[in-house]
């Protein structure tokens, strides 16, 4: 890493400066949404909103300061409003933790089902789990699977006697009420405007960036894939598409990710990860209409 890179990490001034503007960005849309085109206003609420939740990321990684606590402090406002920070942090640090990456049961972010699952499973789930395999199905249906699976998790957690999780939601549900207050009192916006413009806009460009990043292959190193280039969305998502530098070294800010990956790119490709693809062009050209694969793993 560079003299002027390590000052960098240092000070984390390009991390203060993007979080400056992600909650002024935010803060201006939701004040002036009455001013802005309708059909603009999912565009930039739903942008801030992902953009909240990529920088949530960067924090769980030790970002911005060296301050946890600090950094979960910044992250914590729950602008999609469904997934309490701690939750998601947990569950992130227990994704980096495996090496059974995309096996259901063991990584917390994997969207594949076991094959005894697909037995079991009607043909509505069996339908909706292979449309989620698609990126049009994934924008779509994502965020309402992703809260629908939330909420069955916590409440077979419940169940089950397992309160750990409880301070967590009492936490939650006030935090949410103050964005809530902004949305409804200071802005005069609606709940249900917030929610269609704002919050699943953003779960589901959030969802995009998730949809390429692991493949289940029977080789581990191979279950990591990259997309490449530096184009406005893996600017929106502060260069984690480059996910396999990422997984190996979880520690880099976002800034100092596309140096390095174009420094170390030939090993990289060599020595881990699925085939990079070259962009999200390409994504989106591949698999907006497209399955990706089954929604069925071969490995599990």
């Amino acid at each position: 890493m560079t003299q002027k890179m390590q000052g960098m990490r240092r000070l984390e001034w390009p991390t203060w400066c993007l979080l400056a503007v992600i909650y002024g960005g935010f803060a201006m849309v939701s004040y002036f949404h009455r001013q802005l085109p309708i059909f603009l206003l999912p565009l930039l609420g739903g942008w801030f909103v992902c953009w909240h939740s990529q920088m949530q990321h960067e924090c769980i990684h030790g970002h911005p300061t060296r301050w946890q606590w600090m950094n979960d402090l910044i992250a914590f406002p729950p602008l999609a409003l469904w997934l309490p920070y701690p939750i998601y942090a947990a569950s992130h640090r227990s994704h980096h933790a495996t090496d059974d990456l995309t096996i259901q049961g063991v990584d917390p972010e994997s969207f594949y089902w076991t094959a005894e699952r697909w037995r079991r499973a009607g043909p509505v789930p069996r339908f909706l789990a292979t449309l989620n395999q698609t990126l049009f199905g994934r924008m779509l249906l994502g965020p309402f699977l992703s809260i629908s699976s939330l909420i069955q998790l916590e409440l077979r957690r419940l169940l089950a006697g397992d309160i750990s999780h409880l301070g967590y939601w009492l936490w939650h549900v006030p935090v949410s009420a103050g964005v809530l207050y902004w949305v409804v009192v200071i802005c005069d916006m609606s709940v249900l405007k917030y929610l269609l413009c704002f919050a699943l806009p953003g779960t589901s460009l959030a969802l995009v960036r998730s949809f390429c990043e692991h493949v289940p292959t029977r080789d581990r190193r191979n279950r990591t894939r990259t997309v490449e280039g530096t184009g406005p969305l893996a600017w929106l998502f502060l260069f984690n598409n480059l996910h396999v530098l990422h997984h190996l070294r979880p520690g880099l800010p976002w800034y100092a990710l596309p140096s390095i990956y174009q420094a170390e790119r030939s090993r990289l490709l060599k020595e881990c990860g699925s085939p990079p693809l070259k962009n999200y062009t390409e994504v989106f050209r591949r698999y907006f209409r497209r399955i990706k694969e089954s929604p069925v793993s071969p490995i599990a």
